[in-house]
């Protein structure tokens, strides 16, 4: 087994070695000045193929192995910048697009980037129809009706949508890891029994990336190689080697000793042990996932708009962030998290006793028992324990509902819980991926099974809301589209059964001399053609 505890011993580079042909006795101590080595959880890993990919660490993969038509970029979280093609217009109808490729630009295998693939590679992922095909098909896109509606002709991309959209909607699901451009050719000539060659691209690359997969086995790690001519700039690292190490105390022991130049999985009390130490940099981002409470509305006290305000003033979200959430968290109350268009960063509600008195007195309820539900997972567990604490001191006692992920989950897309702790991840870089679910709700009756909204799931109706959020990602002037989502936080977090607390915090340990390493934010994925050493 390629990383056993004796070869976790013998350092990343004896592993790197392994993974590359390459005979360990003629590798040093310390890491190559042209590698970079990283330690990561990456088991969630389940194909590298970039139209099923889906998770976090097989979107890292596919960031620095393949492109799309429009891309962002790392320096500038959520700019949109062009990918493989040079320009793109809308037709006057809203309904057509065109995107002109640019010129000489090579896949891994030496092959011309062709318009030709790029309507392939969409039309791809859309027939696979693996689980994040669901971004593409909001267009109108189905394995009928694709072939029609993304075209090729010489240099120039056709597309076509089903509804006049807001441009930037389109424009920022382009740049979801579905929407990757692959080498056809390369890609077909790799198919076996029609399945579009998808068991081989699982764990091999043919992409326009800066890098190319050299190696991957699940559960161990990665290896990934630079090629020379990359459009944006060759990556000023020869390789990446990317190790499974999901235990923060072994990353931490190998980034100090400098087997290891990143690690991604260390935990505030490691970022605290590792203070002073000259060698070692820690890098704070956030992510896009958000950490909310729910209050289910076919419980009548939860429409009592004052019972609401009372609890939103009763979360201690600031002292929550500065102990036990330090460096994981950042106090975060929108459904939008920062760093996407239109997202609301101010934070109104603190943690103020005596207003959250007056709030619940208002209300008119005397029964205020509350069963919360909450995942048996230690930093869910510690929110959960201080909201009964903060709750319990304006009056509101909370019993806790604990269970295992699979099980809670169960119970809320049934609406059967009374009040839960949850969080939510974007599924793409576009407002409409959160207002949709929160702000939206076609049909609030239970045989409606409308699960994929939360505002469904707790028998919220958002009423005018609704008509609102689908307006927005039609609306083609982007400063109109960015009131109209700060206007549906603004009502939501004043009126609706969620209570948004926390944005995720990410804490990279990093060797001193790494520089340039970007996460990828709450938009984004890690690039790793940036990064020096």
């Amino acid at each position: 087994m390629l990383f056993d505890p004796t070869i976790r011993r013998a350092g990343a580079l004896v592993v790197a070695a392994l993974m590359l042909g390459a005979a360990p006795s003629a590798l040093f101590a310390a890491t190559p000045a042209d590698t970079l080595v990283i330690a990561d959880a990456i088991d969630d890993i389940v194909s590298l193929d970039p139209h099923e990919a889906y998770e976090f660490s097989g979107l890292d993969v596919i960031n620095n192995t393949y492109d799309g038509l429009i891309e962002l970029d790392p320096t500038k979280p959520g700019e949109l910048v062009a990918g493989l093609a040079e320009s793109w217009s809308v037709a006057d109808d809203g309904l057509t697009y065109s995107f002109k490729m640019k010129a000489g630009l090579t896949f891994s295998s030496g092959n011309p980037v062709r318009a030709q693939d790029a309507a392939y590679s969409l039309q791809r992922a859309v027939k696979l129809d693996k689980s994040p095909a669901f971004i593409l098909n909001q267009f109108g896109w189905t394995k009928d009706t694709v072939d029609s509606m993304i075209t090729a002709d010489g240099d120039t991309v056709t597309i076509k949508v089903d509804k006049p959209f807001a441009p930037t909607f389109l424009y920022n699901c382009l740049t979801a890891g579905v929407a990757s451009i692959v080498d056809e050719e390369t890609v077909k000539s790799h198919e076996v029994d029609g399945d579009l060659g998808t068991e081989w691209l699982k764990s091999n690359s043919a992409g326009t990336g800066a890098y190319v997969l050299k190696s991957f086995k699940p559960n161990e790690g990665y290896v990934l190689e630079a090629r020379s001519g990359y459009w944006r700039g060759d990556a000023k690292l020869k390789r990446v080697f990317m190790q499974h190490i999901p235990e923060a105390a072994t990353q931490r022991l190998q980034l100090e000793k400098g087997d290891i130049d990143i690690a991604r999985e260390l935990t505030p009390t490691d970022i605290e042990g590792m203070a002073g130490n000259a060698d070692i940099t820690v890098q704070q981002d956030v992510g896009g996932q958000i950490f909310y409470l729910a209050f289910n509305q076919k419980d009548e006290r939860f429409k009592n708009e004052h019972f609401l305000n009372a609890m939103r003033w009763a979360v201690d979200y600031q002292g929550m962030v500065d102990t036990f959430l330090k460096g994981t968290e950042v106090v975060h109350q929108s459904f939008l998290p920062s760093g996407y268009l239109g997202a609301l960063t101010d934070t109104p509600y603190s943690l103020d006793v005596e207003k959250a008195k007056a709030e619940l007195a208002a209300s008119g309820i005397t029964d205020t028992t509350i069963k919360l539900s909450v995942r048996n997972a230690a930093d869910r567990m510690d929110m959960a324990q201080s909201i009964q604490n903060t709750f319990g001191q304006i009056g509101i006692t909370v019993e806790l509902n604990v269970g295992e992920g699979a099980e809670q989950l169960k119970e809320y897309r049934a609406r059967q819980h009374q009040a839960t702790l949850q969080s939510w991840g974007p599924d793409y870089p576009d407002p409409n991926t959160n207002s949709s679910t929160f702000a939206e709700n076609p049909d609030n009756s239970d045989e409606g099974k409308n699960t994929g909204y939360l505002a469904w799931r707790n028998a919220y109706d958002p009423g005018a809301m609704t008509a609102l959020s689908q307006a927005a990602v039609l609306e083609k002037d982007p400063a109109k589209r960015v009131a109209m989502y700060e206007e549906l936080q603004k009502t939501s977090r004043e009126t609706s059964p969620f209570i948004v607390m926390f944005q995720i915090g990410y804490q990279t340990g990093m060797r001193a001399t790494v520089k340039d390493f970007y996460t990828g934010g709450a938009t984004d994925s890690v690039a790793y053609w940036l990064v020096s050493k």
